[in-house]
């Protein structure tokens, strides 16, 4: 389980969080949803240790992330950040065997475990048949599957995803976050698409301007009024055949626009 208590978090004197409070069960999938700018981000690194916050305590399965070193915590949480890779001289493979090192020695020789967490991890996402493949030849979305991958091989109970969606064509964005709902473990999701937050998560958190301003499951939580507050947009629920929910979204009406600006 991941907790955060009263995270406050500001850069050079910009509030980005402000009392922000979240829970993620074991088993669940929660998603970070909001406009950019309000924070997703910089709570997700908040609570892999990339940064610390200014005020507020984050709690992974009850012990202070402060108090683990950083092989320690690689050992317990994996992360798929926004950001690439910065060298493109290695193979698939070996991009993806780098999600070994937190249970590797320095000078350790990879094992027969090894080897089978990369092709476990490379068949998870599609791509056993590239793993010999630089990565500088890969496409934004093969780039985008390998990272899910190097995070895969870790074998964490934690994983953290900031946008793993990006540069993915539909079917892959049906597939991964198909595959991250049913691990084990706490996963906690950045995603911009509301849609695909309310099919595959279980829970879903709304920020904006730093805040946590609902949360909860996706049927309570995105609703029209929410929705136009947070988003500038009108939201209406439409019910596809098998019981499916999509939300189907258009700019406020000029007259609905004038009325936010005087209120």
């Amino acid at each position: 389980m991941i907790s955060a208590r009263n995270l406050h978090c500001s850069r050079d004197g910009n509030v980005i969080l402000d009392a922000v409070d979240l829970d993620v069960p074991n088993g669940e999938t929660v998603g970070l949803v909001g406009p950019n700018g309000s924070g997703k981000t910089t709570l997700l690194r908040l609570l892999y240790g990339a940064c610390t916050p200014d005020e507020g305590t984050i709690l992974l399965d009850g012990t202070d992330v402060r108090q683990f070193k950083q092989g320690q915590l690689a050992r317990r949480i994996a992360v798929v950040p926004q950001e690439r890779p910065a060298t493109y001289s290695q193979t698939l493979a070996d991009m993806v065997m780098l999600g070994r090192m937190p249970h590797q020695g320095l000078i350790s020789p990879h094992k027969t475990s090894d080897y089978q967490a990369v092709v476990e991890a490379l068949e998870e996402v599609g791509l056993l048949a590239l793993a010999e493949r630089h990565i500088n030849s890969l496409s934004g979305g093969e780039m985008q599957r390998a990272l899910i991958a190097r995070a895969l091989c870790q074998q964490v109970d934690h994983l953290l995803l900031d946008e793993p969606t990006n540069h993915l064509d539909l079917r892959y964005q049906l597939d991964v976050l198909a595959m991250i709902r049913d691990l084990p473990g706490t996963k906690v999701v950045v995603l911009h698409d509301l849609n695909l937050a309310a099919r595959f998560c279980d829970r879903i958190a709304v920020m904006d301007n730093g805040r946590i301003v609902a949360t909860g499951q996706p049927d309570r939580v995105l609703r029209g009024d929410l929705i136009q507050s947070v988003y500038q947009v009108s939201m209406v629920r439409l019910h596809a055949p098998g019981g499916q929910i999509h939300l189907s979204f258009d700019r406020l009406s000029q007259a609905s626009t004038l009325m936010e600006l005087q209120s």
